[in-house]
């Protein structure tokens, strides 16, 4: 296991994060939910500890443990007054090498994720953007949901889950991540004698990851709500990629801020919308550029209109200098307000090792930041907001006549 370590003595909280380098896309289809039902498993009793034992240690260390999947990683965190580190790494050893996966405690957890699974249904911002995410990745493992189907989690096994662990819960894959107000001498000695003794498993399988294909066309699901909801999205780029902060920025003008064009233009100018912004989502390999808004039915076409009305202005006449200085001081100051706590610099340790195989600094990045220019926003606002592969999800009373100029 890799161990990245960032001291700040100023906090009064250390937090140690174990990700692991396996989550939704490297699942099978029958195996479709495995990675996020693990992380629910690994908290429902060791042999030391019962389920409540656990929830009780914690709270009696004053402290949080939580753990959660993403389509590439998994990862079980706690964070704690740095007085308690020793503690806290024992318990979360406790967790991560005794679990038991008793299969009475899996099949009440069935029931939790499958309640879990519609709560995502019932919340149509979740649903419509789960169901873009699905037509625009298509039938590639990055397309399908975290949580799994209910079929594949009503049929999953002890024996299963014991099995994918064996395969890709390998040591080369794990790294543990620690920051805040610790020792350095002294958290490597408990990092070694709690995790230390981890082998490698006989059953373990390299990463076999391809990238996916950006599919687009439009996707409409019909349900009795207040509002339509929509996702209207484009290739974006993988997580590592050069031009990242060139994309950051260009994200943070068309929706990524209350500044930005579509805010702008479409709440404040029009009103046509309480909720409007893009984000971006990036994968090892690949990513994606999301605008998602909540409107009226029969505004659909005309908040479709307008996005993609300033979706084309970048791709043509680029983006101007006032727009990318407020951009880049956004980026800034959003960078330095993430990272004020333990957990934040934690995740940012962890990442970076995952992603790059080195620490960025502070400084790194905002010398990046300062490096971005119009020009080169402009470059990859021609490359990226391609309407070739527009892809447009609505969720809610749309009428099956919608968007029909975009089909």
């Amino acid at each position: 296991m890799r161990v990245v370590t960032e001291r700040i003595p100023t906090l009064k909280s250390v937090t140690v994060g174990i990700w692991v380098n396996t989550g939704s896309r490297d699942e099978l289809p029958r195996q479709a939910g495995y990675s996020h039902f693990i992380e629910h498993m690994f908290f429902k009793g060791t042999r030391s500890r019962t389920a409540v034992e656990i929830s009780r240690e914690i709270d009696g260390l004053g402290g949080e443990m939580n753990a959660f999947t993403t389509r590439e990683t998994t990862t079980f965190y706690v964070k704690v007054l740095d007085q308690q580190l020793p503690r806290a790494l024992e318990l979360l050893s406790d967790l991560f090498h005794h679990s038991q996966f008793d299969p009475k405690e899996l099949e009440k957890e069935k029931q939790v994720v499958l309640e879990e699974i519609r709560m995502v249904q019932d919340d149509p911002e979740d649903f419509v953007q789960e169901l873009h995410t699905g037509q625009v990745l298509g039938p590639h493992p990055l397309g399908s949901s975290i949580l799994g189907k209910e079929d594949t989690i009503r049929r999953l096994r002890r024996q299963d889950l014991m099995e994918y662990i064996d395969a890709h819960y390998d040591p080369r894959r794990i790294v543990i991540a620690i920051a805040g107000n610790f020792n350095p001498q002294e958290s490597y000695r408990l990092v070694s004698r709690y995790f230390g003794k981890r082998r490698l498993t006989n059953n373990s399988s390299e990463l076999n990851r391809r990238p996916p294909d950006i599919h687009g066309g439009v996707l409409l699901k019909q349900k009795p709500l207040e509002q339509a909801h929509l996702c209207i999205g484009l290739k974006g780029i993988a997580a590592g990629h050069r031009d990242r902060y060139a994309v950051y920025a260009l994200n943070s003008i068309l929706g990524g801020s209350v500044s930005s064009r579509l805010f702008q233009e479409v709440r404040e100018k029009r009103g046509l919308v309480y909720s409007i912004y893009s984000f971006l989502s990036g994968y090892s390999d690949a990513g994606t550029m999301t605008v998602y808004a909540g409107t009226r039915a029969k505004e659909v076409d005309h908040v479709v209109d307008l996005v993609c009305r300033e979706i084309k202005r970048i791709n043509s006449k680029g983006v101007e200098k006032n727009e990318l200085v407020r951009a880049k001081n956004q980026m800034k100051g959003s960078l330095m307000l993430s990272l004020e706590s333990s957990h934040s610099r934690m995740s940012k340790l962890a990442k970076d090792e995952l992603i790059y195989g080195s620490r960025s600094t502070m400084k790194d990045i905002i010398s990046h930041i300062d490096r971005v220019t119009v020009e080169h926003v402009h470059d990859v606002g021609q490359r990226l907001l391609n309407m070739d592969r527009l892809a447009i999800t609505g969720l809610g009373p749309i009428q099956s006549r919608a968007l029909a100029s975009y089909r």
